[in-house]
Formats: C-alpha cells, structure tokens, sequence
C-alpha cells in the first residue's frame, strides 16, 4: 500500500509514471470523456478491482486490497453502495484484481478473487479464491475453492488477472517487471497442492494496475496507472497470443490512483475505479461509453 502511495505522489510532480511520448491515443469505438459518478468516501476508498455481476444485473462486484476486511462489496452502476458481503474462507492478505468467469460447473457463474500483490517481493506463494457469484441477499460466502500458485522463477507483485472463458486459464499479469509478464496457470486448477505458473508471454510495457476481459471473449483491456491498453481478440488465439500484438492506447481522464477496469456485461462500455489517495476528497466511478 505504501508503495502504490509514492506512485501517486510521484505522478503529481510530473516526474515519471507519465504517458510514454510515442504511444498514439485513439477513441477506438468508446467515448473519450466517461459519465462519472461520484462515491461517497470512505466506504470503498481502496478499490483494487472491479467486475460487473452476472447475478446481480446494475451492480459491480468491488474488492479492497491490503488491510481491508474479507469482504467484497455490490456497487451500483450509479456508485451507490448496496452491501458488502463476508467471504468467511478466505483471507485478505493482498486482494488485486476480481473477475467473474465460467468454472468447474457448467453454466454457473463464478467469481475469482486474485491475492497476488507482493509490493516487498517477500512472499512464495499466492492465491486466486474462486467461488460461485453470490445473489445480494447473501451475507456470507461459506465455501470457495483455494487455488495456491507459484511462479517458475521466484517473486512477483501482481495486480491484474483475466480468465479464460473457453479453457477457464487463470492468466495473472506482473506490475514491477521492466516489462509485465504474463502467466497462466491452466485448468484444472488444484485446489489441494501448488499449482506451478508458466511464463506465457510478456508485454512491452509495465506497470500494470489492472486488467478485463469482454464477456464475449473478444477484447481486452490492460491498465496502468497513466494509460489503457486495447485489444482486439480473435476467439481462436489464446490470451498470450492476443496480448503479443501491439495494442491501440485509449484517450481516458486521469485518475488519481487506478486500480480497476471491467466490462459491461452487455459490452455497451466500461468502467474504471480509483483509489482515494488521502489528499483527494472523492473519486468517480467511470463508464466509458461504447461509440
């Protein structure tokens, strides 16, 4: 968390984390300007990722990073807060990135929770929690599936996660590499011993504060804390080769620290979410409108 803050403060001065003078902004079919709704602070001041809910239409699934309680939150599409709800199994070492996606059972929708921030470099193992999406009027989640993962070459701290929907791959995307790295661990998962990640591929930027994936499967989105990265998907490549082309920069308004983006499920845009950095009295949730 500390380390993120300097970012942000270092983003202030104009001293670096700026826009790279070659990368070329372009509208790419989404408005460049987002209809931005307020949030009420203090009650998600630390969103670290966001995915919109197939069960719960109108509401995004919000999770908090370090030294936040165990619990995800139901946004609504306008930046009202519905509930928060206990994931009782799991623990909130370093909470990233969150997104819904198919799993073990057909046709059930699934969300997966990504423990993978590691600003010290100091941990050996990390975690995706995966459990079926809640309906609003749970409270608690009393099970979920515990996929524990090792990287083939030591540690990393990570932010952003997208999953297959076709082959249900966790892919996980590194932020303080010279250049992220992108790695998969394959399904099935085993939710009783170490799952090994392979290195899968690599990006020509890094950084990256949060990823998404389109319901259909046919684009993506990358973020970092200055810009956002698109790509168009062809169904039959996998997510590395996708990710291996260069991807368009999208014109997008500054946000104070970040952290998440996701889809719309109807594809109609998407949203963005910032940390609220002490010094700065509110943040919007942004939809950034398909053209």
């Amino acid at each position: 968390m500390f380390l993120k803050r300097i970012c942000f403060f270092i983003l202030l001065a104009g001293l670096t984390c700026k826009k790279e003078d070659s990368e070329i902004q372009t509208n790419e079919g989404f408005e460049s300007v987002p209809i931005a709704k307020p949030l009420t602070p203090l009650i998600l001041d630390e969103a670290s990722g966001i995915a919109d809910s197939k069960a719960n239409p109108g509401y995004l699934w919000v999770q908090q990073d370090s030294g936040n309680p165990n619990e995800i939150a139901l946004l609504s599409h306008d930046g009202i807060l519905l509930k928060k709800i206990n994931i009782k199994p799991a623990v909130n070492r370093d909470w990233e990135d969150i997104t819904t996606g198919n799993g073990p059972v057909a046709g059930a929708n699934y969300i997966y929770l990504a423990d993978i921030g590691d600003n010290a470099l100091a941990a050996s193992t990390y975690f995706t929690y995966r459990f079926t999406e809640p309906a609003s009027a749970n409270d608690t989640v009393f099970n979920c599936d515990k996929i524990t993962f090792q990287y083939p070459d030591g540690s990393h701290d990570a932010e952003a996660m997208l999953v297959d929907n076709t082959t249900k791959d966790i892919y996980i995307i590194t932020k303080q590499d010279s250049r992220s790295r992108i790695y998969k661990i394959s399904y099935p998962q085993n939710t009783n011993g170490i799952n090994i990640a392979s290195l899968s591929g690599s990006l020509s930027f890094s950084g990256v504060t949060a990823s998404a994936i389109s319901a259909d499967g046919k684009e993506i989105l990358i973020k970092t804390y200055t810009s956002i990265y698109y790509w168009q998907r062809n169904t039959t490549q996998s997510i590395e080769q996708t990710l291996a082309a260069n991807p368009v920069t999208l014109s997008s308004q500054f946000e104070p620290q970040g952290e998440a983006i996701c889809f719309k499920n109807d594809n109609s845009g998407f949203f963005t979410l910032s940390e609220r950095p002490a010094i700065i009295a509110s943040v919007n949730l942004n939809f950034y409108k398909r053209k």
